[in-house]
C-alpha cells in the first residue's frame, strides 16, 4: 500500500487494492468515531496498538495522518497473521479493513501537504521541536510535561511510518536520543537526565559505578556501544538475557545501590561515589543464602574478587547483577533458591572466567533459559501429574521436592550445562518423547563440552559425566521420586508431624495414672521404691512409640528413597531395629524385677528412700543413656543452636543419630519458648491429675470388682473380665479431654501473658473522644517523638529508658517548629476524613487547625471541636463569680482549653476591630477600651472595673457582628455599622464602671456644649458611621484568605455548643482518631528522613475480582438489593456527607449532574474492592510526599497547607515526587489483564483508570500469544496518556500457572516490585492515611536490631471493617481480632513462633527473594500458600515479630454461607499442612475435637448392653455414691468457654473491661456460641475429610455486601454432609440414650450429662436457618419449598449443575472419593460401620424379641432389611415397566404391596406381639443401618456403579436426603406461621444495625420495598 502515500491522487497497484478495494459512502461532514485501539488479538502483539492509539489521538485535527497510521497497523497484522488464523484477528481485520475503505477518500480533501509523505513530514517535526523544546523544562509546568509526554509518544510512531512509506531511512529522522523509551521509574535515556529523580547524588554516584567498565572484555556488540553502556549490557552481551529483564533488573539494582547509599554516607565523605559499605551490606544480603548453601555442600563459592581495590566494587556489582538476572528470568524456579543457587554457582564461575580472560568472548557459547512450547517444560508435565490436586502427593514432585534435591552434593551429577538425560528431568509416563532442548533452566550446543576442554576449563560435575557418561546413555531412564519427605494422606501423619506432642502426652497420662493408682498426695511420695517402679513403666511405652515411628518413618519415607543417601537409609533402618530390641528388652527386664524383689536400701539421702537397682532399672539407665546427649543439648539452646548450624564434620558426625542431615530446619531452639510451655503444661498436669483422673480410679476399682452375668443384648465377647468395655468407655472421653484441653490452658495464658504485654505497652491508653481530648495538648509532642526525624543520628534524648520505654514531657525540648509540622499531619489526616465522607464540612472546620504565625514558636491553636462550649461556660462562671479576679483566673486557667478559648476569642476580636474599623476616632476609641480592659486584666480588678452581668449581651452582638462579616453582604453595610454602636454601647454604658475617659475621648473631637451630652445618643456624625464621604468601617473586609479563615474560627469559637464534644460523629472517625491518638504513646523507633528510610514496595495478587461496582450493580436488583440503596442505608452520615461534597441533594441529583463515576467510587469504597485498596495503598505515597515536605520545608512553607505548597511550587512537587518514587511502588499483580483488555471486560477499563487516577501504580499480567505454540510473557504496564504503556516485558518458558494460583500470581509480578522491604496486600484490605504516617518507623524495625539477628518479617494487626451491620459479621470481627491482637501478640513475644497469616506483614524482601519468595506455590499442598511463607521463613532462620502501633484495614465475610465457605477452605488448608514437610519439620500444632462422638457411642454401648444399669443397680446397692458420679463424669465442668478468655481481655484493653463484659454478654444474647459451634463443625468435617481423601481447593466466597437470603436448596446443598447428618447422627444417639436409661438413671443425670450435645446437635441441624435472613418469612418459606421438591426431583446429567438438580449434587459430593486410595476407602468403610451399632443393640430390646439373645435375632433383622429393599426395588421395576403405558396396573401393584406389608405388621402383632414401640425402635435401628449401607456402597462404587445395587443405592439417597430435608423444614415452617419469630430473628441479625438506628427492614424487604 506504499503508492497510496506517494502523492494524491494516484492509483493504487493490484496489491493495495486488495486490501482497500471500495470507497467510503459515510458523510463528509462529520468526523468519525475513533477506532477501538484497545481490542487488538493477543496473538498480534502489543505493538500495533501504539499506531491505533496514536490515531486516534491525532484524527481531530489530521485526519489523514490517522489514515495512514492505520494502514500501517493493518499491514502489521497482515505480516503477522497472513492468514488470519489467530483468535480474533480475522474479526479485527476485518473491522479495520472497512474503517480504511470508509475513510481512504474523505481524508484525502482534508490533506494539508499536497503528499502523504509531507504530510507525515510536517507532522513529525513539529512533534520533534516540541521534544527537544519541554526536554529542559520537565519540571516547570504541568502542561508541559503533557505536551512532552504526548510528543515522546506519538513521534516515534510517525517516524516509523514515514519510514514505511519511504522505504528508507528518513534523512532527518529521530536522533538517537531523541527515541523515548519507556521507563519505570528511572528514566535512564538522554531525555531523562533533567528528570528530578535523576538529579538525586545518590542515583548519579550509582549510575557513575554501574557505567563503570574499565577492565571488562569488549565483545563484538559492544563495539559501538550507546551513549551508555552499563555492566548490565556486558552481561547481556555475554550470557543472552532478554533486553526486558535486563532494563528491569538495571533500575532494581540502581534503586536497591541508592537506597542503601543514602543511608550510609557520612557527612564527610562525597555523596557522588558509591559507598563500598553498600555495595558489601548487597553482597551480604544476596548471597548468604548460597554462601550458606556451599558451605553446606562443602564447595567452594565462585564469587572471586581482584587484588585491585579499585575493581573491586567493579566485581561485586556484577556478582549481584548476575544473580539479579538469573532470578529475573527463573520464572518458576524462583521457587526453588537452592536451583537458583546451583545456576549462579556456575554462571558465576564462568564469568569469572570471562572476567579473567578463561573464556573467550568470541568463541564463548551464550547459556540462554530455553523458551521452549508446553511439551519442552519438565515443571509443567511434573505439575500435571498431580491431577489438579486430585493425585496423591507421592505421586507427583511438588517445588520443594525438586529444590531440596538440590541440598545433595548428587545435584552436580546433572553437570552444566545441565544434561538433559539425567533422571531429575524425567517425569514418567508423561514424556512422550525425549526432548533435545532444554526443559526450561539451560540450552546449549553439543560441543560445548569439548571447547571447555579445548580451553581447559571444567566445572563441576564434569568428571562424573566423563566416567559415567557411557553407562548413563545404556541404562533405562527412570523417576527419581520424592525427596526427603513424602506427603501421606493418612491420620498416622498427625501422630508422624506431632510425635514429641504425642509422646510426651501419652507417657505423662501413663504416669499421671499410676501416681493416682498409688493415691499419692505428694510428688516427693514417687521416689517410693515401688512407685518410682511403676513411673518408670513408662519407657516400656516410650520404646513402643519409638518403635511405631520408626516403622512410620520408612513407611512414609519409602517413595523418597532414591533421592535418599545411604547413611539416611542405614539411619532409618537402624532406629527401626534398635526400637525393636528396645521393645523387647524392657518389657522383659520390668516383668523378670516384678518377679524377683532386688530392692535395698542405698542409705544415701533422707528423702529418697529405697531405690530399686532391678535390672529394669540398668536397662532404663542405658536407654535413656542414648537420649542424654539431647536431653542436655535441649536444656542449652545455645550450644545446640550452634551444633545443628555449624558444618563442621565432627559435630555433624555426632549429630548424625538424632538429627536429620537437611538444609533448613537446624537452630531453632528458643529458651522463653521452652519455658512458657513448662509453665502452661505444670498447670495442665495439675489440673488434669486432680480433677480428671485421680476421682476415676476408686470407681474404676468398683467397677472391676462387680461382676455381670447377664447383658441386654448378645455379647460377643462374654469371657472378658473386669468389665472392660465399661472401663473404655468411661475413660476414653477423660482421655480425650485431657489431650484437647491444653488448647484451654494455653487460652488461660494467652489472656495473661498478652494482657501484660499490652498494658505495658500502652495498647487501649486512649479509648474514647473524652480521654482523646483530655489528652489532645499531649499529641504535639508525643508526635514530635515518634514521627519527626531527630536532629542528631543518635538522639536518645527523646525517648526515656526504663520499664516503661516513654514518657512525654510538655517542656521537651524539640525544634521550635515541630508544632506546625503537627499542625500539618493532623489537617491532612482531617482532610482525608473529609475525603472519604467520614466527616462532614461543618465536622471539617471544626476539626481543622489553623496554621497560624505563632506555631513557629511552639503555640498552637486547638481545634475548635476541642474548645466548644469552653467559651460560653466561662462567659457564664464570669458573670455569677463572686471573689477576686486572681480565683476567677485561676479557675479558668484550669481547664486548659478553655483558657485557650477565651485568649483566642480576645485575640480574634481584637484583630477584627483593627481591620474592621478604619476610622481615626473609631480607631482611638477602640484602642482605649481595648487597653483598659488589658489593663485591667494585668491589675487583677477586672471584676471591680467590668460589670459581668452584660457578657451574654456582649457575646449575642458579637455573633451578630461576625455573622454579618462572614457574609460580607455589602449592602448590610448599615447594619454593621447598628451592631459596632450597640456593642459600643453596651461596654462604655452597661459594663465600664469608669467610662468617662472614653467618653472624654469621645468629646474631644466634637464641639459640645457643657453638659449637653447624653449618654443615651451618639454626637453627629454618629460612631462608625461614614463621615464626609470617608467611610469608618472597612467592610466588606479584605480579599484576605487568611483573614477569612480566622473571622470563620471566630464564629465557630462564639457559636458551637456542646455537641461538638462528640466530633467526629461518624463511629469509623472516632476510632481511627483513637488508634493514630493511641498509637503515638507506644514504643516504636525513630522516624528517619524520608530520604534515608528503607524503601519498599506494596504487592496485591489480583485475578477476576471487582474492581469497582458497576452502574447496573448499583441500581439493579433482580435476587438482592441494590447495592445503592444498601450503602445508602448501611452508611447514612457518609451518605449524607458524599451528597453535601457532591453539591447534590439526592442520587437524581446525582445523576442529572453526570457524577455517576463518583457514585460507583463512593459505593466502590465501602465494598471489598480493588479500587477501595489502591486508594489505601496510595496513601502510603501521600503521606512520604507530605514527610519529605517537612524534611525539607523552611517556615515560611510550613505556614501553608501542604496542598497548595505543592500546587504553587512545580520544582518542589518534582522532588517530592522523586523521593516517594525512590521510597515506594506499588504493583498489582493481575494476571488476567491482557485477557481482559483483549475481550473487552469492563474490568480492565476500570483497572486502566485506577492507573490513571494513580500515576505511580503499575500492573503486572501474563501475555499469552499463540505463534507455532503458546507464548507466554510477562509484562509490567503503566498509565500514560490516558492508555496502558508497556515498560517491561520478559518472555515466561511456559505457562507460569502451574500451581496454585494466587502463589504463581504473585511470584509472576514479584520481579518487578522493588525495595528492600515488601508489604503483601491482599484485595480485600485497606489502608489509612495516619497510619501510612507511621510506614517509616515500622521499616525501622528491620534496622533495630534488638537481637544478634534482624527480623525477616514484621506482623501488623488489622481491622476488620466488616463487622458493623450484621451480628454474623460482628462475631467473625471480634474472632478476627482476637486472634490478629492478643493472639499473635503471644505468638511473637515471648514464644518467637509467630508465622504469616495472610495478613499485611512487612517481608524482608532481599532475604526471601534468595530463599523461594514470599508463599509457596505447589498444588493443593499450599492451598495456605501465604503461612508456608512464615515457615520458611523459620526454618531458614528468620526471625518473625509483631507490632500493633500500625494496623491495616481488612474485609470478612458476612453471610454464614461465605463464612462457611471461608472457613471450609482454611480446614482444607490445615489439613495439607498437617501432611507438609514444614509441620513435620516444625512439628508445633495440637489435635482437633473427636471427643463427643467417642463419649455418646460409648454411652450407647453401655445402655445397650446392660452394663450402665447393672453397674447403677450394685452402686445403689452397695451405697457407692462415686462409682455413679464416675458413670457421669463426662458432665464435669465445660472449659471451653475458657478459651474465650483472650477475646474478653482484647476487648477490655482497648475499649475497657466494663464494655468488655457487656459485649461478652451480648454476644451470648446474640447466640455467638450457636455461631461458633456451627462454626467447629465445618473445620471438623473438612479438616477430616480431606486428610484422608484429598480434593483441597480454594472456595471464591464472591465478598458480597449485601445481606441475602438464601434458600432452603442451598443451605441443604453446603450444609447436608458437614453439619445435618452429623446432627441427626448425634440426635439419634441421644433419642436412644434417653429412651434405655429411662428406668434405672435420673432426668436431672442425663441433662447434666448430655445438655451441652444436644446445644451441638440442635446447633449444627438449625444454625443455617437461624441465621439466614428473612428465614421464617413465611413467604419465603413457601417458595423454599417449592424449589426444594423441583430440585430434588430433577433428574441430573451432563451439563446440569448440582444447583438445580440433586443427583448431581449427589455425584459432586463423592468428588472426594473418586481418586482415593485404596487405605481411604477403607478407613471410609470402617467409620460407616459404626452406624450398625444401632440396629446390633436395638433389636434385642424388641418385644417381639421376647428377651432372646441369641445371635439368630439379629440375623432375623437383616432379613427385615433385605425385604424392604427388594420392597423399594419393586416399586421402582414397577414404575419402570407399568407407569408409563399400564398406569392403572401399577397403582394396583403398588396398593396390594402396601396391604401385603399392613398385613404382615398386623399377623406380627397379633402372633408374636409386635408393639407400636417396636415399630418407633425399629425405625431408629434400621435407618442408620441404611445410611451406613449407602456410605459403604459410595466407598465401593467402582465396583458396584455398573449394576442394579447402584441404581438402588441412589434411591435410598434420594429418600434419605428427602426424608432429612422434610424433617428439617417442619419446624422452620411452623415457627414461620408466628411473626414474632421472624421478628426475633431479625433482631437477633441485625442488633448492630438497630444499635446504630439503622432500617434494616427496607434492606431484608429487597426489591418489593423498592418497588
Amino acid at each position: 500500500m506504499s503508492e497510496i502515500t506517494v502523492v494524491d491522487p494516484i492509483p493504487e497497484t493490484n496489491t493495495s487494492r486488495a486490501l482497500t478495494t471500495s470507497t467510503s459512502t459515510g458523510h463528509h461532514g462529520t468526523s468519525p468515531e475513533p477506532f477501538d485501539s484497545e481490542r487488538v488479538p493477543v496473538t498480534l502483539g502489543t505493538d500495533i496498538r501504539r499506531f491505533l492509539r496514536v490515531a486516534n489521538r491525532v484524527e481531530p485535527d489530521d485526519p489523514r495522518i490517522s489514515y495512514l497510521c492505520r494502514v500501517h497497523a493493518f499491514e502489521m497484522a497482515h505480516i503477522k497473521d497472513k492468514y488470519s488464523s489467530g483468535r480474533g484477528v480475522r474479526q479485527f481485520k476485518t473491522a479495520l479493513l472497512q474503517r480504511l475503505e470508509q475513510d481512504e477518500e474523505t481524508t484525502v480533501t482534508k490533506r494539508k501537504e499536497k503528499s502523504d509523505l509531507r504530510e507525515l513530514g510536517r507532522l513529525y517535526h513539529k512533534y520533534k521541536n516540541d521534544i527537544r523544546r519541554y526536554s529542559d523544562s520537565w519540571d516547570s509546568e504541568n502542561s508541559h510535561r503533557e505536551k512532552l509526554a504526548n510528543a515522546r509518544e506519538i513521534a516515534p510512531v510517525l517516524y516509523e511510518v514515514q519510514q514505511r512509506f519511504t522505504n528508507t531511512a528518513c534523512p532527518q529522522g529521530l536522533a538517537e536520543t531523541d527515541i523515548f523509551a519507556p521507563y519505570n521509574i528511572l528514566p535512564l535515556d538522554h531525555q531523562g537526565n533533567q528528570q528530578a529523580i535523576m538529579q538525586l547524588p545518590e542515583i548519579k554516584a550509582v549510575l557513575a559505578a554501574l557505567r563503570n567498565i574499565r577492565g571488562l572484555p569488549v565483545t563484538q556488540d559492544l563495539q559501538n556501544p550507546r551513549a551508555f553502556v552499563d555492566l548490565f549490557d556486558c552481561l547481556k552481551c555475554w550470557f543472552g538475557f532478554q533486553e526486558g529483564n535486563v532494563a528491569n533488573q538495571r533500575e532494581h539494582l540502581i534503586l536497591l545501590l541508592a537506597n542503601t547509599h543514602i543511608r550510609q554516607a557520612c557527612k564527610e565523605t562525597p555523596v557522588l561515589k558509591l559507598e563500598d559499605g553498600a555495595v558489601d551490606e548487597l553482597m551480604k544480603k544476596f548471597f548468604k543464602n548460597y554462601t550458606n548453601w556451599c558451605k553446606f555442600l562443602g564447595r567452594k563459592r565462585n564469587i572471586r574478587l581482584p587484588y585491585v581495590k579499585q575493581d573491586v566494587q567493579q566485581y561485586k556489582i556484577l556478582y549481584i547483577a548476575l544473580y539479579l538476572l538469573i532470578w529475573g528470568e527463573a520464572a518458576n524456579l524462583r521457587f526453588m533458591p537452592e536451583c537458583l543457587c546451583y545456576i549462579f554457582h556456575h554462571m558465576a564461575y564462568e564469568l569469572h572466567g570471562m572476567l579473567t580472560g578463561g573464556f573467550s568472548s568470541t568463541t564463548w557459547e551464550k547459556v540462554m533459559p530455553a523458551y521452549g512450547g508446553e511439551p519442552e517444560s519438565f515443571l509443567k508435565n511434573e505439575a500435571e501429574k498431580n491431577k489438579s490436586g486430585m493425585a496423591d502427593h507421592s505421586t507427583w514432585r511438588n517445588y520443594d521436592d525438586l529444590n531440596e534435591y538440590f541440598w545433595s552434593p548428587d545435584c552436580f551429577q546433572i553437570g552444566w550445562p545441565m544434561r538433559l538425560d539425567h533422571d531429575f528431568f524425567f517425569t514418567g509416563p508423561l514424556d512422550k518423547k525425549e526432548s533435545t532442548k532444554s526443559h526450561g533452566i539451560a540450552e546449549a550446543k553439543e560441543n560445548r563440552g569439548h571447547e571447555d576442554e579445548e580451553v581447559g576449563l571444567k566445572t563441576e560435575g564434569d568428571e562424573y559425566e566423563e566416567t559415567e557418561g557411557t553407562t548413563e546413555e545404556a541404562r533405562e531412564r527412570k523417576w527419581m521420586g520424592k525427596t526427603n519427605f513424602v506427603e501421606n494422606r493418612s491420620f498416622w501423619q498427625i501422630f508422624r508431624s506431632f510425635d514429641r506432642i504425642w509422646s510426651f502426652f501419652i507417657l505423662s497420662l501413663q504416669a499421671l495414672i499410676i501416681m493416682a493408682c498409688h493415691d499419692m498426695e505428694s510428688p516427693f511420695q514417687m521416689f517410693d521404691a515401688i512407685v518410682f517402679e511403676d513411673v518408670m513403666s513408662i519407657f516400656i511405652t516410650s520404646a513402643i512409640l519409638k518403635l511405631l515411628l520408626a516403622i512410620l518413618d520408612i513407611a512414609f519415607t519409602w517413595k523418597a528413597r532414591h533421592t535418599m543417601e545411604f547413611y539416611q537409609r542405614l539411619k532409618y533402618v537402624l532406629k527401626l531395629v534398635v526400637a525393636m530390641i528396645w521393645t523387647i528388652v524392657l518389657p522383659v527386664c520390668y516383668a523378670d524385677s516384678r518377679r524377683k524383689d532386688t530392692c535395698h536400701s542405698t542409705g544415701y539421702g533422707r528423702w529418697s528412700g529405697e531405690w530399686c537397682l532391678s535390672s529394669y532399672m540398668v536397662a532404663v539407665a542405658f536407654y535413656l543413656m542414648t537420649n542424654a546427649v539431647e536431653m542436655v543439648l535441649f536444656l542449652v539452646p545455645a550450644v545446640s543452636k550452634y551444633i545443628e548450624i555449624t558444618n563442621c564434620q565432627l559435630f555433624m558426625k555426632l549429630s548424625w543419630w538424632t538429627q536429620p542431615r537437611l538444609f533448613v530446619g537446624r537452630g531453632m531452639q528458643e529458651g522463653l519458648y521452652t519455658l512458657f510451655w513448662l509453665l502452661l503444661l505444670s498447670s495442665k498436669f495439675s489440673f488434669s491429675y486432680t480433677f480428671e483422673i485421680k476421682p476415676l480410679i476408686g470407681p474404676t476399682r468398683q467397677i472391676m470388682k462387680v461382676g455381670v452375668k447377664e447383658y441386654d443384648w448378645h455379647e460377643l465377647f462374654p469371657k472378658v473380665k473386669s468389665n472392660a468395655g465399661a472401663i473404655v468407655a468411661i475413660w476414653s472421653p477423660v482421655i480425650l479431654v485431657y489431650f484437647m484441653d491444653t488448647q484451654i490452658w494455653y487460652s488461660v495464658f494467652c489472656t495473661i501473658f498478652g494482657g501484660v504485654y499490652g498494658i505495658l505497652h500502652h495498647l487501649g491508653e486512649i479509648r474514647t473522644l473524652e480521654t482523646l481530648r483530655s489528652r489532645f495538648h499531649s499529641l504535639p509532642s508525643a508526635f514530635n517523638v515518634c514521627l519527626i526525624p531527630p536532629l542528631l543520628k543518635n538522639d536518645q534524648a527523646r525517648k526515656g529508658k526504663g520499664f516503661f520505654p516513654k514518657r512525654f514531657q510538655e517542656e521537651l525540648k524539640t525544634e521550635k517548629n515541630n508544632a506546625a509540622k503537627f499542625v500539618q499531619v493532623w489537617n491532612q489526616i482531617i482532610a482525608s476524613f473529609r475525603l472519604e465522607d467520614l466527616i462532614s464540612n461543618r465536622e471539617l472546620d471544626l476539626m481543622t487547625i489553623p496554621l497560624r504565625p505563632e506555631l513557629l514558636s511552639g503555640l498552637v491553636r486547638w481545634p475548635v471541636f476541642l474548645l466548644a462550649n469552653k467559651l460560653s461556660t466561662a462567659l457564664n462562671m464570669a458573670r455569677d463569680f463572686e471573689g477576686k479576679d486572681e480565683y476567677l483566673f485561676r479557675k479558668i486557667r484550669k481547664d486548659h482549653h478553655m483558657d485557650c478559648a477565651v485568649k483566642e476569642c480576645y485575640e480574634s476580636l481584637k484583630l477584627i476591630l483593627e481591620t474592621l474599623v478604619v476610622g481615626e476616632k473609631e480607631k482611638r476609641i477602640v484602642s482605649s477600651i481595648l487597653n483598659a480592659v488589658e489593663e485591667s486584666i494585668e491589675k487583677l480588678t477586672l471584676l471591680e472595673d467590668f460589670h459581668m452581668n452584660e457578657l451574654p449581651t456582649l457575646h449575642a452582638k458579637c455573633v451578630e457582628l461576625v455573622e454579618l462579616l462572614v457574609e460580607g453582604n455589602i449592602q448590610h453595610y448599615g447594619k454593621v455599622v447598628k451592631v459596632l454602636q450597640d456593642i459600643f454601647e453596651v461596654v462604655t454604658r452597661d459594663m465600664m464602671t469608669d467610662n468617662f475617659r472614653i467618653l472624654d475621648l469621645l468629646c474631644s473631637s466634637e464641639q459640645i456644649d457643657g453638659d449637653t451630652m447624653h449618654f443615651s445618643r451618639f454626637p453627629e456624625p454618629q460612631l462608625f458611621a461614614s463621615n464626609s464621604g470617608q467611610q469608618s468601617i472597612n467592610f466588606p473586609l479584605p480579599d484576605n484568605a487568611s483573614l477569612h479563615e480566622q473571622v470563620k474560627r471566630f464564629y465557630l469559637l462564639l457559636t458551637v455548643e456542646d455537641t461538638a464534644t462528640d466530633m467526629p460523629a461518624n463511629l469509623e472517625a472516632q476510632r481511627r482518631i483513637s488508634f493514630f491518638a493511641t498509637s503515638l504513646f507506644m514504643d516504636m523507633p525513630n522516624a528517619p528522613k524520608v530520604r534515608n528510610m528503607m524503601s519498599f514496595s506494596v504487592m496485591t495478587p489480583y485475578y477476576m475480582e471487582e474492581v469497582n461496582f458497576s452502574t447496573e450493580d448499583l441500581h439493579s436488583g433482580e435476587e438482592e438489593v441494590p447495592i445503592m440503596f444498601y450503602m445508602s442505608v448501611i452508611y447514612p452520615d457518609e451518605w449524607k456527607n458524599f451528597l453535601e461534597r457532591m453539591k447534590c441533594e439526592d442520587l437524581d441529583g446525582l445523576r442529572s449532574e453526570g457524577k455517576e463515576e463518583e457514585l460507583r467510587r463512593w459505593a466502590s469504597f465501602r465494598g471489598q474492592t480493588l479500587s477501595r485498596t489502591v486508594r489505601g495503598m496510595m496513601y502510603y505515597r501521600k503521606a512520604l510526599k507530605l514527610q519529605a515536605f517537612l524534611d525539607m520545608a523552611d517556615n515560611d512553607d510550613l505556614l501553608q497547607s501542604f496542598d497548595d505548597v505543592e500546587r504553587g511550587n512545580s520544582a518542589l512537587s518534582a522532588q517530592l515526587d522523586a523521593l516517594a518514587d525512590m521510597k515506594f511502588t506499588y504493583v498489582i499483580s493481575c494476571q488476567m489483564f491482557g485477557s481482559q483488555k483483549a475481550s473487552g471486560d469492563p474490568h480492565a477499563h476500570d483497572i486502566l483508570d485506577l492507573m490513571i487516577r494513580y500515576p505511580s501504580l503499575r500492573v503486572a499480567y501474563v501475555e499469552e500469544k499463540e505463534e507455532t505454540h503458546k507464548v507466554y510473557s510477562s509484562i509490567l504496564v503503566k498509565a500514560d496518556n490516558g492508555f496502558d504503556q508497556e515498560v517491561y516485558r520478559i518472555k515466561l518458558p511456559g505457562t507460569p500457572n502451574i500451581g496454585e494460583g494466587k502463589p504463581e500470581n504473585q511470584n509472576h509480578g514479584i520481579i518487578f516490585t522493588r525495595g528492600e522491604a515488601l508489604q503483601t496486600i491482599d484485595m480485600n484490605q485497606d489502608n489509612y492515611l495516619e497510619e501510612a504516617f507511621k510506614v517509616r518507623n515500622v521499616l525501622q524495625e528491620f534496622l533495630r536490631h534488638q537481637r544478634q539477628q534482624p527480623p525477616t518479617i514484621l506482623g501488623l494487626r488489622e481491622h476488620i471493617f466488616t463487622g458493623s451491620v450484621s451480628s454474623l459479621a460482628w462475631f467473625m470481627s471480634y474472632q478476627e481480632t482476637s486472634f490478629v491482637t492478643i493472639g499473635q501478640r503471644l505468638l511473637a513475644h515471648p514464644l518467637r513462633v509467630r508465622f504469616h497469616y495472610g495478613h499485611p506483614d512487612f517481608f524482608d524482601r532481599i532475604f526471601h527473594i534468595t530463599r523461594g519468595g514470599i508463599s509457596k506455590a505447589s498444588k493443593t499442598i499450599n492451598l495456605s500458600e501465604d503461612v508456608f511463607a512464615g515457615f520458611n521463613s523459620t526454618l531458614r532462620r528468620g526471625y518473625i515479630t509483631y507490632h500493633e502501633y500500625l494496623q491495616v484495614g481488612k474485609g470478612r465475610d458476612v453471610c454464614l454461607n461465605q463464612i462457611s465457605k471461608f472457613e471450609a477452605k482454611v480446614a482444607n488448608g490445615n489439613s495439607e499442612q498437617t501432611v507438609s514437610r514444614d509441620i513435620y519439620r516444625l512439628a508445633r500444632r495440637l489435635i482437633s475435637v473427636i471427643g463427643i462422638y467417642v463419649f455418646l457411642y460409648g454411652q450407647l454401648y453401655l445402655v445397650l448392653s446392660g452394663l450402665e444399669r447393672a453397674l447403677l443397680l450394685e452402686a445403689r446397692m452397695q451405697n457407692i455414691e462415686s462409682l455413679e458420679t464416675a458413670l457421669a463424669s463426662q458432665s464435669f465442668i465445660q472449659l471451653g468457654l475458657l478459651t474465650g478468655l483472650p477475646m474478653v481481655m482484647e476487648i477490655g484493653l482497648e475499649k475497657g473491661f466494663l464494655t468488655a463484659v457487656k459485649d461478652f454478654v451480648l454476644l451470648q444474647l446474640q447466640l455467638a456460641a450457636v455461631f461458633f459451634t456451627f462454626s467447629l463443625g465445618t473445620k471438623a468435617h473438612y479438616y477430616g475429610r480431606t486428610i484422608l481423601h484429598g480434593g483441597a481447593k480454594y472456595r471464591p466466597t464472591g465478598r458480597k455486601v449485601v445481606v441475602f437470603h438464601a434458600s432452603f436448596t442451598e443451605n441443604y446443598r453446603l450444609y447436608s454432609r458437614s453439619h445435618f447428618v452429623k446432627g441427626f447422627e448425634l440426635l439419634l444417639l441421644l433419642m436412644v440414650y434417653d429412651l434405655f436409661r429411662r428406668s434405672y438413671e435420673s432426668s436431672m443425670a442425663y441433662v447434666l450429662i448430655t445438655y451441652s450435645i444436644w446445644f451441638m446437635s440442635i446447633t449444627w441441624l438449625f444454625a443455617p436457618f437461624l441465621f439466614n435472613p428473612s428465614g421464617f418469612n413465611w413467604g419465603n418459606i413457601v417458595d423454599d419449598w417449592k424449589d426444594w421438591n423441583k430440585w430434588i426431583k430433577q433428574q441430573g446429567g451432563i451439563g446440569i449443575q448440582q444447583d438445580k438438580s440433586w443427583e448431581s449434587w449427589w455425584n459432586d459430593e463423592q468428588a472426594h472419593l473418586r481418586h482415593s486410595g485404596l487405605t481411604a476407602r477403607l478407613t471410609e468403610i470402617f467409620l460407616s460401620l459404626r452406624f450398625f451399632i444401632y440396629q446390633y443393640g436395638l433389636v434385642y430390646h424388641l418385644d417381639i424379641s421376647q428377651d432372646n439373645k441369641n445371635f439368630l435375632v439379629y440375623v432375623l433383622s437383616w432379613v427385615v432389611i433385605f425385604a424392604i429393599f427388594l420392597l423399594v426395588q419393586a416399586v421402582k421395576l414397577g414404575r419402570l415397566q407399568f407407569s408409563a403405558s399400564y398406569h392403572l396396573i401399577f397403582r394396583l401393584f403398588k396398593a396390594c404391596l402396601f396391604l401385603g406389608v399392613l398385613a404382615t405388621i398386623i399377623s406380627l402383632s397379633v402372633i408374636c406381639q409386635l408393639s407400636l414401640k417396636d415399630l418407633i425402635v425399629c425405625c431408629l435401628a434400621f435407618l442408620p443401618t441404611g445410611w451406613g449401607l449407602i456410605l459403604i456402597a459410595q466407598a465401593v462404587r467402582p465396583k458396584i456403579q455398573n449394576t442394579g445395587l447402584w441404581e438402588l443405592t441412589r434411591v435410598l439417597a434420594r429418600a434419605y436426603d428427602y426424608g432429612m430435608g422434610a424433617v428439617l423444614f417442619a419446624p422452620i415452617a411452623c415457627l414461620a406461621w408466628m411473626p414474632i419469630v421472624s421478628a426475633f430473628q431479625t433482631r437477633i441479625l441485625f442488633n448492630e444495625a438497630f444499635k446504630r438506628r439503622l432500617h434494616i427492614q427496607p434492606i431484608l424487604a429487597g426489591k418489593k420495598k423498592q418497588s
